[in-house]
């Protein structure tokens, strides 16, 4: 593929955890709400108008998460693609803070540092490291000249900040809302 790559990242619907204000980083059995699976829905008609409009993605791949895993079911019917899962889009991991309310973990947690890390997680470093692996060898093989690409919070700042040329220092610190589309172009 010589020309530009289209990334279309879809964050996940709101999971139950999202709901209950949980830390859920890697925790991979978390399902979406009925709230999510509406917001789930409304991303996948987003994708759907574009395919009809000549704009949509020709491939599809999810998080190996659950609550990215059930949004992306959404996608594959109301695009006819099919779903492929890599454990390369999943969220930040956050180790032994996961479950844990995240209004208790901001005395706890150093969001400054991009090497910190919980125990057992992974830092903003090793986040980004990751994703832009990934990115690299999409854009390398890329399956389709638009891929959409559904996953998490802290996964979509990360390939902004990719795409961008930008360190795992200087992530977006707004985090696209959950059932949203996010258009990337890898040149």
């Amino acid at each position: 593929m010589t020309g530009p790559l289209t990334l279309l990242l879809v964050r996940h619907g709101q999971s139950e955890w999202n709901a209950a204000g949980l830390m859920q980083g890697q925790t991979a059995h978390v399902p979406l709400t009925e709230l999510g699976h509406c917001q789930a829905a409304q991303a996948a008609a987003e994708l759907a108008a574009l395919t009809r409009n000549g704009a949509g993605p020709g491939a599809l791949v999810s998080s190996d998460l659950l609550r990215a895993v059930q949004t992306a079911e959404h996608c594959a019917a109301a695009t006819g693609l099919t779903l492929s899962t890599t454990p390369a889009l999943r969220e930040q991991g956050y180790g032994v803070l996961e479950g844990r309310p995240s209004r208790e973990l901001w005395d706890l947690v150093d969001w400054t540092d991009p090497h910190w890390s919980a125990e057992g997680g992974e830092s903003l470093a090793a986040l980004h490291a990751r994703v832009a692996g990934y990115l690299q060898g999409l854009r390398a093989d890329p399956p389709a000249d638009v891929v959409a690409l559904v996953t998490h919070g802290d996964t979509i700042r990360a390939a902004q900040a990719v795409v961008a040329g930008l360190g795992p220092d200087q992530l977006p610190g707004v985090t696209p809302h959950n059932g949203t589309v996010t258009r990337l172009v890898l040149p």
